[in-house]
């Protein structure tokens, strides 16, 4: 501990992260640097700081991180389609990344020898954060107060706090019962009644889109133009990545866009159930690959969709900045260049449904080859005779001798 001068902290201004704060200078008798980081999630950053200068904390870093959230870690992760277990858009694992290159940034900055994050040691973020952490800067000392103080409950950080003169801010209203995780991506939603596999959520949980069932009756079509993989533009309007999310949560969540309920395995060893709203990415993930599907090779999707669930895999345990990561999202990158065009959606009552693809440079489909017309000789049918009984040669020698 005497090794340790200067500590970044993850600093949401919350209870937990106020008590870290006080903790760390308390049992680490250190000076803490303070960082917040505004990634979409749609609540004001800027009271951290003045709750940090209340506790008498010099160096506050409060930054806006939206574009570079989007820019260079979600877009890059669409190109891939990744989904993890079929079903998780991986939204709180491909924000750790980030937030750890940043921790590490100001350590560096600040001359810290340590980063604290408020991470349990029950949860998939601990490997996040540290993992990262430890690629940027091997000989960062990490300390996550979870896995070191015996304060494991809300009550007594509430004691704590009181203990200690630490302000907290009691929201006014019912307060939510649910664990939750906001970025740009999505939002999160654990505990209360969804430790419960078979409890349907409440419908008063939902923050970001409505009911299917109470979705407007007319669909909404939304065209989205393509540049080398990524969207760069709604109904003909030009939009930065951060900018493209926002508006495809507004038109999704308005659309009943996104809901997802899963039992995941997480890192660690245990199952845990959540729920998801994730209307930006569900429409992104559906329309991306329908651009790839005219402009792809046949064999160049199918080689992206096997080396998928490991990429995905990389994302949710944490090992973005891993030299396997970093090949694969070359390879990924590469096969981007041909996937321009313009897609078209229809949004209606939670369904993403694609109506239209259309590529003036790029696309492989010949229609003059696939039409059941006349296609004037472009495709010979009886050059299917051979091919078939090539590829069915080692069966057929199979069921002889069977």
């Amino acid at each position: 501990m005497s090794e340790i001068n200067k500590v970044v902290l993850a600093y949401s201004g919350g209870l937990d992260t106020s008590v870290i704060l006080k903790w760390l200078e308390d049992v680490y008798s250190c000076e803490v640097v303070t960082f917040t980081a505004d990634i979409g999630q749609g609540e004001e950053v800027e009271p951290a700081r003045a709750k940090a200068e209340a506790i008498g904390i010099k160096e506050i870093y409060i930054e806006d991180l939206r574009e570079e959230f989007a820019r260079d870690y979600v877009f890059p992760m669409f190109r891939a389609n990744a989904v993890y277990e079929g079903e998780y858009l991986l939204g709180t694992s491909i924000a750790r990344p980030l937030i750890a290159k940043r921790l590490i940034e100001i350590a560096n900055e600040t001359g810290a020898q340590a980063i604290s994050h408020g991470a349990t040691g029950k949860g998939n973020d601990q490997v996040r954060f540290e993992l990262g952490a430890y690629a940027l800067r091997p000989d960062i000392h990490i300390i996550a107060p979870w896995r070191e103080w015996d304060l494991n409950s809300r009550q007594s950080l509430l004691d704590y706090a009181e203990k200690h003169g630490i302000p907290v801010e009691m929201k006014k209203g019912k307060k939510s019962p649910y664990s939750m995780d906001a970025n740009s991506l999505h939002i999160s939603y654990e505990g209360d009644i969804l430790e419960d596999p078979w409890a349907e959520p409440e419908e008063s949980m939902w923050r970001w889109s409505v009911s299917p069932e109470k979705a407007p009756d007319q669909p909404t079509y939304v065209e989205l133009s393509y540049v080398k993989g990524d969207i760069v533009a709604i109904d003909g309007v030009p939009h930065t990545p951060a900018e493209v999310m926002e508006k495809l949560n507004q038109l999704g969540g308005d659309n009943g866009v996104g809901r997802s309920d899963i039992v995941e395995n997480r890192y660690v060893g245990m199952k845990s159930r959540g729920c998801y709203e994730t209307p930006a990415g569900t429409i992104m993930l559906k329309a991306h690959r329908a651009m790839e599907s005219l402009t792809l090779d046949r064999e160049v999707a199918h080689l992206k969709d096997e080396l998928m669930p490991r990429y995905a895999t990389l994302i949710y345990n944490g090992y973005w900045w891993s030299p396997e990561r970093k090949m694969l999202q070359v390879m990924i990158d590469d096969s981007q260049l041909t996937v321009n065009g313009k897609v078209r959606v229809k949004l209606y009552k939670g369904n993403v449904a694609i109506v239209g693809r259309a590529s003036e440079t790029d696309s492989l489909f010949d229609e003059s080859i696939a039409t059941f017309e006349d296609d004037g000789g472009a495709y010979n049918q009886k050059d299917a005779e051979g091919f078939i009984k090539l590829n069915a040669l080692r069966m057929r020698i199979a069921a002889k001798k069977g």
